[in-house]
């Protein structure tokens, strides 16, 4: 009984905590985005279409003109999160691979100082990083010069024009100029604040690995490439799973570096700056809908990060 009762009061607490910081917002977060029914949740994403409805009043013609406004901003802005995610994983997922492999198969002169790098974005708030992007690449920035002339394609105007015009097969139609303000430097403020999350789930499951594994491979006549591919990789294959699964859930939801280098452009901005936008329009219903998806993508997140933690165990064991 005497070391019962610890046990149950501490329990307690842990479940009170979670009950009042985790669940009770989540379900705070639904209960508003379904607060005025299933249509206007909806219509916060396709609202009905104008075309069509002109023997109705005009104010209510342009109440659905506003509506379909809000609503396409709000899709661009989800089309915008998971562009900005598609380019910024798979670009850690590289260097993560690489640092970690690095640091926990090898020793060099300047081990430690990569390690701490890697750590830099944890200790960093992410206005400071956005701030950083915007002096380095603005007009007055160190590198504002390139920057500003810097032409790059929208990723979503790029088509196959095949190899009759020339040797590169792929044309794009709409080209952006310069790097802040533009998606572009979402992606790189992105890039910057979530780069340790690979590295750092592979790190510590990398030397716990040793290198015997990938000495006897390479004893038996495998290459560097090859050893990595068919030894390495599979064995940390959960955790870097784990550290994808971070990375996606904190590009998706980075805000405050993000809107430093979104310039509060409709064209910029991603989920959550959605959602605050919204919300300054007092459009609270439809804040708490865009904030409601995001709820998702974090249940999603936590299932698929407990079973890449529940099989890196079982791989360990």
């Amino acid at each position: 009984m005497v070391h019962r009762l610890p046990r149950v009061l501490l329990t307690l607490v842990a479940v009170a905590f979670l009950v009042l910081f985790v669940v009770a917002p989540a379900v705070n977060v639904f209960a508003q985005a379904l607060s005025k029914g299933a249509r206007a949740y909806v219509s916060t994403f396709y609202a009905p279409r104008v075309q069509g409805q002109e023997k109705l009043p005009l104010k209510e013609r342009r109440a659905l003109s506003k509506e379909q406004a809000q609503a396409e901003k709000t899709r661009a802005a989800i089309r915008m999160t998971l562009g900005v995610a598609a380019v910024v994983v798979p670009l850690n997922v590289v260097f993560g691979v690489a640092a970690a492999w690095a640091i926990a198969k090898f020793r060099f002169r300047g081990r430690s100082l990569l390690v701490s790098l890697i750590d830099l974005p944890f200790s960093v708030s992410p206005v400071v990083a956005g701030l950083v992007f915007v002096l380095l690449m603005g007009r007055q920035g160190f590198f504002g010069r390139w920057a500003t002339q810097f032409q790059w394609p929208d990723l979503a105007s790029i088509y196959w024009k095949g190899f009759a015009e020339s040797a590169w097969p792929v044309g794009a139609a709409n080209w952006h100029s310069g790097v802040i303000f533009t998606p572009l430097a979402a992606v790189l403020a992105s890039v910057f604040v979530t780069f340790p999350f690979v590295a750092r789930s592979l790190i510590p499951l990398m030397e716990s690995q040793g290198t015997d594994a990938e000495e006897a491979a390479i004893t038996l006549g495998a290459g560097g490439l090859r050893t990595f591919w068919k030894v390495s990789l599979p064995n940390v294959k959960w955790g870097l799973l784990y550290g994808v699964v971070l990375c996606a859930a904190r590009t998706m939801g980075e805000f405050g570096a993000v809107s430093v280098v979104s310039g509060h452009l409709d064209s910029n901005d991603t989920m959550p700056l959605r959602v605050e936008k919204l919300w300054n329009e007092y459009n609270t219903q439809a804040a708490f809908a865009v904030a409601s998806l995001l709820a998702l993508l974090a249940v999603v997140t936590l299932v698929l990060k407990t079973l890449a933690e529940w099989k890196t165990r079982a791989a360990d064991e």
